[in-house]
């Protein structure tokens, strides 16, 4: 009996391993409540951080003591805005003297399209019309090439008759010859047969 009553009962083993669990649990869950914590103060660093919080200050002061030195001068300021920025020369570095050549150039080429620019944007609303008045245009043209074309071909056709024709006339020409010679000649020969007959009546 005694040896019996020594042994553990399995309720008990049972019971300290639910224990450990939950304490294997509970220190889980500590460590994921740090983790989230150094994740927050990871995420919050430049806010919360001295040096982060330094930086900020000084930008802070800096803008401060620039607004300040504005408000002082805010009479002279408002008087250079006044006045007009003519005859004037801005101070530029010699390094970028030829930069400031090439967007002087770009500036000019610029201001001179400019108004073509312009012409081309008010355009835009209009360019279904305009394509519709291009398409009209094309199609009277190629009317106006078709005629061309024909008038070409009947020129061409009268270049050939009037060749043909010039070519005739001195053939005409020669047989109006030839028939004036024929008719001068035919007159005569009636006077010979005349002349004939009284000769053979002598005899």
């Amino acid at each position: 009996m005694l040896n019996i009553s020594k042994k553990s009962a399995s309720c008990f083993v049972n019971f300290s391993r639910l224990q450990q669990m939950t304490n294997i649990q509970a220190e889980i869950y500590q460590k994921n409540l740090e983790i989230e914590l150094l994740r927050l103060e990871k995420d919050a660093a430049d806010v919360i951080h001295p040096s982060f919080l330094a930086q900020k200050c000084n930008a802070l002061q800096n803008m401060n003591n620039h607004l300040e030195a504005v408000l002082k001068e805010k009479r002279s300021l408002r008087q250079r805005l006044l006045k007009p920025m003519c005859q004037e020369n801005l101070p530029i570095e010699a390094v970028y003297h030829r930069y400031m050549v090439h967007l002087l150039e770009l500036a000019v080429t610029f201001i001179e399209r400019l108004e073509n620019h312009l012409e081309t944007i008010r355009n835009i609303p209009h360019l279904d019309e305009n394509l519709k008045k291009m398409s009209k245009a094309l199609a009277k043209m190629d009317i106006l090439v078709t005629e061309t074309e024909e008038l070409a071909e009947n020129i061409l056709k009268w270049q050939e008759q009037q060749k043909e024709v010039s070519s005739c006339i001195p053939k005409i020409l020669a047989e109006e010859n030839y028939l004036h010679k024929h008719d001068a000649i035919m007159p005569s020969l009636p006077f010979t047969s005349k002349v004939h007959i009284q000769t053979v009546n002598a005899k």
